[in-house]
């Protein structure tokens, strides 16, 4: 009877262990990516209205893992009203925090979550767009691999727990099979169940490092978008604590 017991046990326990493999391999990529990061790019961050209009801003991103949080420091530089230093940092426990600073500022101040989606950069990107932070939620499941355009990808289902902030009650991410690098990525907003869309392309490997050279974030049903375009920089920046300190912040 024990031996039967133990049999069905095992049964019905299979298919959560199989599932639990198969997010823990998924994951293992994106994790390795942010916590290997050292990076710096420069580009633009180009607005696009419903009526067509362009409205370009002028962007650096610095990026690096210190042991047990990702900075990244992004830069604004142009047009001159817009210019302004925020720094993000995420831990692996979900107390991501946001920190910006302005041209005559003598210290950063903090970003309280209701304002991290106020950008120039329009409904396309919030500041918690910079970052991955759903690579680390307590809730994953690996969903029915499928293609997207030409990529065979792993769908992975992202939910975060009670302590995580963030404005996303879940994130849907296409990881291409062979380098783990998304490709697509649907994230649905709180409250409002709005579906926000990102498309990564021009995938591309520097220094061991894939990347890409653009990404369009857009809201479904939405005129509009917004493109963060990658025109330079390098995977290897080494990158130091004083990259992203507060003198670096009040520097314009």
């Amino acid at each position: 009877m024990k031996k039967f017991c133990g049999l069905v046990a095992a049964v019905f326990l299979f298919p959560f262990l199989a599932q639990a493999a198969a997010v823990d391999a998924v994951l293992a990529v994106p994790r390795q990516r942010i916590e290997t990061a050292d990076y710096r790019v420069s580009g633009r961050m180009v607005r696009i209205d419903a009526k067509g209009a362009h409205t370009n801003y002028g962007i650096t991103i610095k990026a690096h893992w210190f042991g047990d949080v990702l900075r990244v420091l992004v830069e604004v530089g142009s047009p001159q009203e817009a210019r302004s230093h925020i720094l993000l940092e995420m831990r692996p426990n979900g107390q991501t925090i946001a920190k910006i600073a302005h041209p005559g500022d003598k210290a950063a101040s903090t970003l309280p979550l209701g304002k991290w989606s106020d950008t120039p950069f329009g409904p396309g990107f919030s500041y918690e767009d910079f970052l991955e932070p759903e690579v680390y939620w307590p809730g994953q499941a690996a969903l029915e691999p499928t293609k997207y355009g030409a990529r065979q990808c792993d769908v992975l289902k992202s939910t975060p727990g009670t302590s995580d902030r963030t404005h996303y009650s879940e994130v849907r991410t296409w990881l291409d099979h062979s380098i783990g690098f998304p490709v697509y990525v649907e994230k649905t907003e709180k409250g409002t169940g709005a579906v926000k869309q990102f498309t990564y392309i021009g995938l591309r490997k520097e220094a061991g490092v894939w990347s890409a050279s653009q990404i369009e974030g857009k809201v479904r049903g939405q005129e509009g978008s917004t493109l963060l375009i990658i025109e330079r920089g390098t995977a290897k920046a080494n990158l130091k604590v004083d990259d992203f300190s507060n003198e670096r912040m009040t520097k314009f």
